[in-house]
């Protein structure tokens, strides 16, 4: 079964949508079985990380900017901004797709892990992350 969510950001940063999948995986009424994620652009990604701290997320946001800084002056792809290149290297060096196990009819996420699309670009977007479900009790 797929499905795809479409989720709002308002710039740069983690965004969990650990709920809107929970929810997917709670509809379908799946016992056993893999959610698999797929965020559908080259600028943004997926990650699970811990939802408990906000400066977990803050200090990882910000050692990813430290990392790869915008207005480098070797990047030759800047047609949409400073922030163009950043974002395409960011995706590359994080993950475009998640595999979840499904336990007893729930994300078998860990006490303290949450979902993230991980938004690279500065503006506001509407990113598309499909959701794949598979079944073990076919």
């Amino acid at each position: 079964m797929n499905t795809e969510l479409s989720i709002h950001t308002n710039g740069q940063g983690l965004h969990e949508i650990t709920s809107e999948v929970r929810q997917v995986v709670q509809d379908v009424k799946i016992a056993d079985g893999l959610c698999t994620l797929f965020v559908r652009h080259t600028s943004a990604s997926l990650t699970i990380q811990e939802n408990a701290d906000p400066s977990a997320r803050h200090d990882l946001e910000q050692w990813l900017c430290r990392l790869v800084p915008e207005n480098d002056p070797e990047f030759t792809h800047t047609h949409e901004g400073p922030d163009d290149m950043p974002s395409h290297i960011k995706s590359a060096l994080t993950a475009t797709t998640l595999s979840i196990p499904i336990m007893n009819g729930s994300l078998a996420l860990g006490t303290w892990q949450g979902i993230y699309l991980w938004e690279h670009r500065s503006d506001t977007h509407n990113r598309r992350v499909l959701v794949n479900l598979l079944s073990s009790n076919q």
